[in-house]
C-alpha cells in the first residue's frame, strides 16, 4: 500500500516536473549573484532619502521625493526593519517578486493554450535578461511585473467565467498593481475593456458564471478555452454587467485615490525622460527585450541575431497555422500588449512625455506570452519548441554575460568608494548627479556642498562617467595636482592634493566635475567646516 501511494505521489509530480526546474534556473540566476553590482543611483536613494524608522517618514518622503506609488516602499520598509539595509536586503523583495511572476507566467500561458505554451512563457520569463536585471533591483520594477502579471492571470480567469470570486481575484490584483506602478493603467484598461465587451455584447453565458463543470479533473470548455455558448446564449447578460461593474469600481477608485499623490509628488526625478531623445527611447523599447536594459553594449548585431531567432520562430509558428484556442490567445496578449506600449507613446507624442523604457517592463510578460503561443503553437510540433528554447538560450547566455561582464553591470560606486576611503580628512568629493546617493550609501556621513558655500581641503576627489571633459587631468585650483587616476569598470577617480589647506567654492568645484555629461555636485565629510560665501 505504501509502494502504491508513494507511486502515485510521483505520479502527481510528473507533469509539474518542469515548473520546477523552470522555477530553480530563475532562482539561480536570480539569487546567485544578487549582491554582485553595486547600488546604482536609483536604488542608493532609496535608503539614504526615503527610508527611515518609522513608516509614516518613509511614507512622507515617498511623497516629497518619489515618483511611484507606495506599495513597494511599504513592503521594502518591512524588509529593512528585518533584514537591514543592505544590498542583498534591499534586493531580496525584488528577486522573490521576479521567481515568483515565473510562476505566474506559467499559468497565463496555460490559460491562454495549454502547456507547451506554459512551459515556453515561464521560461522566457525565468532567463530573459530585462526581467533578470529588474529582480535584482532595489526598485518597484520586479513587483510591478510580479503585480501586473498577476492581474493578467485573474482577467484571464474571469473572462473564461465571471464569477464573482475570479472577478473580485481580478479587482484586488489590478488595484495591487496600480499601487506599485502608475504604467499598470496602460496595461488594465484594455483588460476592463474585454470585460465590459463580454459582459455587453453576450460573450458568457448563464451556466458561465457558475464553477466550470469537471469530467476527470479537467474543465469541459471549447477549443477557445471558454464555456460552451450556443449562438442562442450569445446575449447580453445584465447580471454578468453589473459583477463586471462592481469589480472594476474597486481599482477605479484606488485610482483616483492616487490622483492627488500624482500631483503631489509633480513627476520628481522625471527630467532625464525629457533630455533623452524620443526617437531613442523608441528604438531601446524592443532592444531592452531581446538583449536586457544594458543590451546596447553589445551592439546592434547581437540585437539583430536574437531578433532573427524570434521571428523565425514566429513565421514558423504562423506558417504552422495556430488553433482557435491559440488565435484567441494571441490576440487577447497582443491586445493588452498594444496598449500597453502604444498608449504611452501616443501619450509622449501629444505633450505628455513619461515614455521611459523600463516602465513599460510589465507589458513585456504578455508579450512573451504571445511569443511562446505563435512559436511554440501545437502545430508546430518538436521544431516549434526547439526555435522557443534556442531564444531561451540566448537570453539566458546574455544574462550570464552581464554577471561576468563589469561593462554591462550597473556602475561600480562600491569600487569607487573602496577607493575614496582611503582620502585625506579634509576632503570634497566632486560627481554627477547619479553617483551622490550611492557614494552618500557607501561612504557614511556626506553631506552635499550647496551654492554659496565654501570648504577648506587638501585632497578634491573628482568621480564621473565617462566621457571625460577634455581638461580632466587639470587641477581644479591653483595650489591642487594629480596624484592618482583610477579607471574602475568605466567609473574614474581623479585625485588631486595640495600640502595646505586650501579653501575652495561650490561654484569652483562643480566646474571641475571630469565627466561630460550629467549635473554635477559636490559632497563633504559631515564634520568638514563650511561657510557661506
Amino acid at each position: 500500500m505504501g509502494s502504491a501511494q508513494r507511486d502515485r505521489r510521483i505520479a502527481a509530480l510528473v507533469p509539474w516536473w518542469p515548473l520546477l526546474a523552470v522555477l530553480l534556473l530563475a532562482a539561480a540566476l536570480r539569487l546567485s549573484t544578487l549582491g554582485l553590482q553595486s547600488f546604482w543611483y536609483d536604488e542608493a536613494f532609496t535608503p539614504v532619502h526615503v527610508l527611515r524608522a518609522s513608516l509614516g517618514a518613509t511614507l512622507h518622503n515617498v511623497v516629497h521625493t518619489e515618483n511611484t506609488p507606495p506599495l513597494w516602499y511599504v513592503f521594502e520598509w518591512g524588509f529593512s526593519r528585518v533584514l537591514g539595509t543592505g544590498v542583498v536586503a534591499l534586493r531580496l523583495l525584488s528577486a522573490l517578486a521576479g521567481i515568483a511572476t515565473v510562476a505566474v507566467a506559467w499559468a497565463i500561458g496555460s490559460a491562454l493554450a495549454g502547456r507547451r505554451v506554459a512551459i515556453v512563457t515561464a521560461t522566457l520569463v525565468a532567463v530573459n535578461p530585462l526581467f533578470v536585471w529588474y529582480s535584482q533591483e532595489a526598485r518597484a520594477y520586479a513587483l510591478f511585473v510580479f503585480t501586473a502579471s498577476l492581474a493578467l492571470l485573474c482577467f484571464l480567469r474571469a473572462m473564461r467565467a465571471p464569477t464573482n470570486r475570479r472577478l473580485a481575484e481580478f479587482a484586488l490584483t489590478a488595484s495591487l498593481a496600480l499601487l506599485t506602478h502608475y504604467f499598470a493603467v496602460f496595461l488594465l484598461i484594455p483588460m476592463a475593456l474585454w470585460l465590459l465587451w463580454l459582459a455587453i455584447a453576450g460573450g458568457w453565458s448563464e451556466e458561465s458564471a457558475m464553477p466550470p463543470a469537471r469530467a476527470g479533473g479537467i474543465a469541459k470548455s471549447d477549443d477557445c478555452g471558454g464555456a460552451q455558448l450556443t449562438p442562442r446564449e450569445r446575449t447580453s447578460n445584465p447580471k454578468n454587467l453589473a459583477r463586471v461593474l462592481c469589480a472594476l469600481a474597486l481599482p477605479g477608485l484606488v485610482g483616483l485615490v492616487l490622483i492627488p499623490l500624482i500631483l503631489a509628488q509633480g513627476g520628481h526625478g522625471t527630467q532625464w525622460i525629457g533630455e533623452w531623445a524620443l526617437a531613442s527611447r523608441l528604438e531601446a523599447i524592443p532592444q531592452y527585450y531581446l538583449t536586457g536594459y544594458s543590451g546596447s553594449s553589445l551592439g546592434h548585431g547581437i540585437e539583430a541575431l536574437v531578433a532573427l531567432v524570434s521571428l523565425v520562430g514566429v513565421l514558423y509558428g504562423l506558417w504552422s497555422t495556430l488553433t482557435r484556442r491559440e488565435e484567441r490567445g494571441a490576440l487577447i496578449v497582443l491586445t493588452i500588449t498594444a496598449a500597453a506600449v502604444l498608449t504611452p507613446v501616443l501619450l509622449a507624442l501629444l505633450g505628455a512625455d513619461y515614455l521611459a523604457p523600463r516602465n513599460l517592463v510589465a507589458a513585456m510578460v504578455p508579450l512573451s506570452a504571445l511569443l511562446a503561443i505563435v512559436i511554440a503553437a501545437q502545430r508546430t510540433g518538436r521544431i516549434g519548441m526547439a526555435l522557443a528554447g534556442l531564444l531561451a538560450l540566448t537570453f539566458l547566455v546574455l544574462g550570464v554575460d552581464v554577471n561576468l561582464s563589469p561593462r554591462l553591470q550597473r556602475g561600480d560606486w562600491s569600487g569607487v568608494a573602496c577607493v575614496l576611503r582611503s582620502a585625506q580628512p579634509k576632503h570634497v568629493i566632486t560627481t554627477v548627479e547619479l553617483g551622490s546617493a550611492p557614494l552618500e550609501y557607501y561612504l557614511s556621513g556626506l553631506n552635499n556642498l550647496h551654492a554659496g558655500q565654501s570648504v577648506s581641503v587638501t585632497e578634491i576627489d573628482e568621480t564621473g562617467y565617462a566621457p571625460l571633459r577634455p581638461d580632466a587631468e587639470r587641477a581644479p585650483v591653483r595650489g591642487f595636482h594629480l596624484t592618482e587616476r583610477r579607471d574602475i569598470n568605466g567609473l574614474i577617480v581623479y585625485r588631486f592634493t595640495s600640502n595646505v589647506p586650501v579653501t575652495v567654492s561650490q561654484r569652483t568645484l562643480l566646474r571641475a566635475v571630469v565627466a561630460e555629461e550629467g549635473r554635477p555636485e559636490a559632497l563633504v565629510p559631515t564634520a568638514s567646516s563650511g561657510k557661506t560665501l
